[in-house]
């Protein structure tokens, strides 16, 4: 018994075979474009690690500037007759700007996400969501002025700090800078923890704050852990917020009222006058490849946390 052929099936089957030229020209353009943004990558990475490498190698970059003696040197001074470049008061300036501006950023992120996941209604979820998601759109330097001129004034009135520009007017900016951030990939872990979940809770008799502390918000921790750690690697790589509200001094201290200098902003203020090649320009690219270690690490324990919350919400 003969199978009948439908009419347009080879002509099927000559499209699968050859696709359409633009389509063909299209792949091989996004083809182009993930490429080159791979490449380049590649590449900005192999010249950091590069220009940071003499200090790890070269016996005249080595000695002013070593492993060795960015721990053993107290003080941060690359500039004068004997060039000191002691790592200390940068990573605590840096460690110091971080915690309050996370301190400051998660509960707020986090508890606006819940808010907006679980008991906002669709017209203010419309309003607010957007709204919280402008400040990512604010360039950091708008931001910073804004904690130059307004924030580090009423801060200071509030707290009659002796600093008008110390970490907690930086971490409170950087805070700001960081909250979209963390507020995004919260909500939308929140957003995707299945129905039934709530409504199982629900029929149980629990309230709806109930189930959105006990069964939404740890259904999505590993969402909302990939949103903080997001919003970190933000933190720890900021640039203008911290070098225009800061104060920019090296200075060794717990005080939240004393002027710090984080790893980004020495970068930032110093290597447009360095001597190429100098142990001043090797140590500051030093210092922009411990940023990029650390930012990395932080996104791909962001990336996993990711993959474990899809993988936990695909087995529900």
């Amino acid at each position: 018994m003969s199978r009948e052929v439908s009419p347009a099936a080879p002509a099927l089957a000559l499209v699968r075979q050859r696709p359409h030229r633009g389509e063909a020209l299209v792949e091989w353009l996004l083809k182009v474009c993930a490429f080159s943004a791979v490449a380049g990558l590649v590449l900005i990475v192999v010249f950091v690690f590069r220009e940071a490498w003499p200090v790890l190698a070269n016996a005249e970059i080595q000695k002013e500037a070593s492993l060795a003696k960015f721990i053993s040197t107290p003080n941060w001074q690359p500039v004068g007759d004997i060039p000191k470049y002691g790592l200390a008061a940068l990573l605590i300036g840096t460690l110091k700007l971080v915690l309050i501006a996370m301190l400051f950023a998660v509960p707020l992120a986090v508890l606006a996400a819940v808010f907006s996941a679980e008991f906002a209604s669709p017209r203010v979820r419309e309003f607010l969501k957007p709204a919280i998601e402008l400040l990512a759109g604010i360039p950091s330097v708008v931001m910073g002025f804004f904690a130059l001129m307004v924030l580090a004034t009423w801060l200071q009135s509030v707290t009659h700090s002796p600093m008008r520009l110390n970490a907690l007017t930086a971490g409170i900016a950087l805070g700001l800078g960081v909250i979209p951030t963390i507020f995004t990939v919260a909500e939308d872990a929140l957003r995707a923890v299945p129905r039934s979940y709530r409504e199982a809770s629900l029929g149980l008799g629990a309230t709806a704050w109930q189930t959105a502390w006990h069964v939404s918000l740890p259904a999505a921790a590993a969402g909302v852990a990939a949103g903080v750690l997001l919003g970190l690697a933000r933190a720890v790589g900021e640039t203008m917020i911290v070098l225009m509200a800061s104060g920019n001094a090296a200075i060794r201290s717990a005080s939240v009222f004393d002027s710090v200098r984080t790893l980004s902003a020495s970068i930032a203020a110093e290597l447009a006058e360095v001597v190429v090649g100098s142990a001043h320009y090797s140590t500051l690219f030093f210092l922009g490849a411990l940023l990029f270690t650390v930012t990395f690490l932080i996104n791909v324990a962001a990336g996993a946390f990711v993959e474990r919350l899809r993988k936990r919400l695909a087995g529900a």
